[in-house]
């Protein structure tokens, strides 16, 4: 839809047609003898919803009227029109989409070139305040007939609006009232001003049931060249009688009641002066109950404002009494962690949903059944402390729930003591796991080398004769290779003892990483299986700063593992890169492999595979590995999977390592 629409006739005067433009009224020129309209803007479109100035004529304006205009009627406007050269009206028209809408109109006269023109402005008049308000509103024209009425009073009244428009307004008045309110009608018209109707009167007004209410009526009127109209603003005074009957009758009742509660009053005035002191003694008590007891004591209302907050809770938690009383809950130092899981338990508890924040705390209160629980308060300053948290519900003399009370004893010393006593238990269960494991594998492991060193010791007394010589270093040396066992699984022994205790001293220095693997290598290459060899690759620098004691026990346990758990003729990879920051060093092997369960208990002390119980070890191994690797500032994983091999990597964080 376009701002301006103008017929080809040849306007001169633009700056008319400019203002129009921009006009919120509508406006609309038509050539008088023809009766064509030639122009109208964009804002007298839209109040008729017409989308295009090319649809618009006469005969479309006049059958937009609500209601018709008589030919009387159109003499009279042209009768006006003729005399003043204006005509104003007040019109109720229907837009295309059926909206109906109240317009102030005003047709004017001009000639322009000798040609004469009507301008017609539409201001549509605002309704909504008809419909959002709280007095019932009418308008009625000089006939007395009524042409609109609000919601409002459509409910007063209980008619519908289809019955109340075009009919006289007496409909809305009492019988009796009628040939007195046509003659103050006649002469309101003729000398028409603002202004409260019926003063100093009682006026009524009557529903559609036939029944009366009181009512107090205002007037203005509309005046208009086409009609003359009279808007009526009503209020229901009935609400207002009743409340001035009622109170006039309360006026009466407190009138007899104030002498009677005068008298009652001094007698309680006199009881209260006798039990003011009573009441000061225990008062004091109770202040000093609160001030003086080593528990925390809060009370609450019943929406769980809390109302006293003793000098023990304010030691403990940090705040001051006048920081929360009548402010907080005491969820503000409640661990918000726990309240989700105390819920649940709650809920579970009653076979109901119990709501988060204050409730929980009443449930078992308000029911008088025991409410002692473990909490945990938060101070002010963010610390935490545990408490063993009683509440009980405080009741009137009816026994209404009138608030709360709780008392926190901290027991954060018992907790610790507690832990202590777990932790010293869990010790003590666990040294007791370790010495059965110890003892259930000392008795295998010792088993086979003292068995052999006995059986060998037994064959060399046998092999007396000089050509036995042979035979007899065969099982010296099965003695020696025992023996070295259980040298090792003494070690082995040791060394756990001596990490457990914090007894093992890192001495860093700077050495050849490089050079100290091979000699590391050189000297485990005759102890391998039967064929099986060494591959070793470094890159990057080879000084580093670590313990070589220590890594040298770690590189030939990992070699020995995977000597020991990979077939004759396999290869070992042993691989090391150092970058200036990190030194990485792996043993790779290609035997039995570790189960991915097995893998998450490999550094434990004793654990052994399930697919290597038949190999000879302690279980001691990797879990004093695990310990060196982390005193040197290491981390180590474990990458493996069954029957294809297994690989350890190590990683060494040199940055933080200083002598």
């Amino acid at each position: 839809m376009s701002d301006t629409h103008i017929d080809t006739i040849n306007i001169a005067n633009s700056l008319l047609f400019a203002l129009l433009n921009n006009m919120r009224e509508g406006a609309a020129i038509i050539e008088r003898d023809s009766g064509k309209f030639i122009y109208c803007n964009k804002a007298y479109l839209h109040h008729f919803a017409i989308p295009s100035f090319n649809e618009f004529n006469s005969n479309l304006m006049l059958r937009l009227r609500k209601n018709a205009l008589s030919d009387l009627d159109l003499q009279h406007r042209e009768a006006v029109l003729e005399k003043k050269g204006v005509f104003n009206e007040l019109v109720e028209y229907v837009s295309s989409e059926g909206i109906p809408f109240f317009a102030e109109v005003k047709i004017q006269l001009f000639i322009l070139n000798r040609i004469r023109y009507t301008l017609i402005t539409l201001a549509a008049v605002e309704k909504s305040f008809f419909e959002i308000s709280t007095l019932g509103i009418l308008m009625v024209n000089k006939k007395g007939e009524i042409v609109s009425a609000n919601g409002y009073l459509l409910n007063q009244s209980g008619y519908s609006k289809n019955e109340l428009i075009g009919q006289k307004v007496e409909l809305l008045i009492p019988s009796r009232y009628h040939e007195n309110h046509k003659i103050e009608r006649s002469q309101f018209l003729h000398h028409a001003t603002n202004r409260v109707m019926g003063m100093g009167k009682d006026l009524f007004a009557k529903r559609k049931d036939g029944s009366e209410f009181p009512v107090e009526v205002s007037l203005a009127h509309y005046p208009s060249d086409g009609d003359q109209y009279v808007v009526a603003y009503i209020l229901d005074l009935s609400i207002r009688r009743k409340a001035e009957a009622a109170l006039k009758e309360m006026n009466s009742m407190l009138e007899s009641t104030v002498k009677s509660r005068t008298e009652a009053l001094s007698a309680t005035l006199q009881k209260l002066e006798l039990s003011r002191k009573e009441l000061q003694n225990t008062i004091a008590f109770q202040k000093a109950l609160l001030n003086n007891a080593r528990a925390i004591i809060v009370t609450v209302d019943t929406s769980g404002i809390i109302q006293t907050f003793n000098l023990e809770a304010e030691r403990n938690l940090g705040y001051k009494a006048e920081e929360l009383i009548g402010i907080h809950t005491p969820q503000i130092y409640n661990d918000p962690i726990l309240t989700p899981e105390k819920t649940r338990e709650l809920s579970q508890q009653f076979l109901k949903t119990i709501p988060e924040g204050m409730g929980q705390f009443y449930a078992n209160a308000c029911l008088s059944v025991p409410n002692e629980n473990e909490w945990m308060y938060v101070r002010k300053d963010g610390t935490k402390f545990p408490v063993l948290l009683t509440i009980s519900a405080m009741r009137d003399e009816s026994g209404l729930v009138i608030g709360f009370v709780g008392v926190a004893l901290d027991i954060s010393k018992a907790k610790s003591i507690e832990d202590e006593l777990h932790q010293a238990l869990e010790k003590e269960k666990e040294l007791s796991g370790l010495k059965s494991r110890f003892i259930s594998m000392a008795s295998h492991e010792f088993r086979t080398p003292l068995s052999t060193v006995l059986s060998s010791a037994y064959l060399i007394e046998k092999y007396s004769k000089t050509e036995d010589q042979t035979k007899r270093l065969v099982h010296l040396h099965r003695v020696v290779s025992s023996v070295n066992m259980l040298t090792d699984i003494l070690n082995d022994f040791l060394s756990v003892g001596k990490i457990e205790e914090g007894k093992i001293q890192v001495r860093f220095s700077i050495f050849d990483i490089r050079q100290t693997i091979l000699s590391i290598i050189d000297e485990v290459k005759n102890n391998l299986k039967k064929q099986q060899r060494l591959f070793y690759r470094h890159t990057g620098p080879s000084d580093v700063l670590l313990d070589p004691s220590l890594l040298k026990h770690i590189i030939l346990n990992l070699i020995s593992n995977a000597s020991k758990f990979s077939s004759e003729g396999s290869p070992i990879e042993i691989y090391s890169h150092y970058n200036g920051e990190y030194l990485t060093l792996s043993v790779k092997d290609v035997g039995i492999g570790i189960s991915r369960d097995d893998q998450r208990h490999l550094m434990e002390r004793f654990f052994r595979g399930a697919n290597a119980n038949n190999i000879q070890g302690t279980g001691l191994g990797l879990h004093i590995v695990a310990k060196y690797v982390e005193l040197m500032n290491g981390t180590i994983v474990c990458n493996s999977e069954l029957e294809k091999g297994t690989e350890l990597i190590m990683k060494f964080n040199l940055k933080t390592t200083s002598i």
